[in-house]
């Protein structure tokens, strides 16, 4: 087969693939009343990543203020919410090389906004997720379920 053939072939291929990826956006907001807009998200069956938008709309610090977005297994929210706050605000609160950490957004002040991606074959469709701000004592506020399938 010509190198052109060949690379032609290759090239489709990419093309293929990349059209076939979908990333899904989901925006959350949170405020200075420790409080997200969301206590749901649903990642639909065809994404193949998920972003997840972060948005302080408050106007207080991070130190006082903070939040971020952290996703885990149901199963290991509480024991995570302990180590995440021994990580301490250098780390966001959120402990690092922790598998039970599937994603996490970095730790924002009043004003800001973050982000975080992570592919799909990090769920199980049908599997119980928590999301919470692991700033210390938020998560019993800030916390919802993540969906998907």
């Amino acid at each position: 087969m010509p190198r052109q053939l060949i690379g032609a072939v290759a090239l489709f291929m990419l093309a293929n693939a990349a059209m076939a990826a979908k990333t899904c956006t989901l925006n959350v907001e949170s405020n200075d009343a420790m409080q997200y807009n969301v206590k749901e998200l649903k990642v639909a069956a065809d994404c193949t990543e998920v972003e997840v938008v972060l948005k302080h709309t408050g106007k207080m610090d991070a130190r006082t203020m903070g939040h971020n977005w952290v996703l885990t297994k149901t199963a290991d929210f509480q024991n995570l919410t302990n180590t995440a706050v021994a990580a301490g605000f250098e780390a966001g609160y959120v402990p690092k090389n922790d598998k039970r950490v599937l994603a996490a957004t970095s730790l924002i002040g009043g004003g800001k906004s973050t982000s975080v991606k992570f592919p799909i074959s990090k769920l199980t469709r049908g599997g119980d997720y928590t999301f919470f701000c692991s700033f210390p004592g938020h998560y019993a506020l800030m916390k919802g379920k993540l969906t998907f399938g």
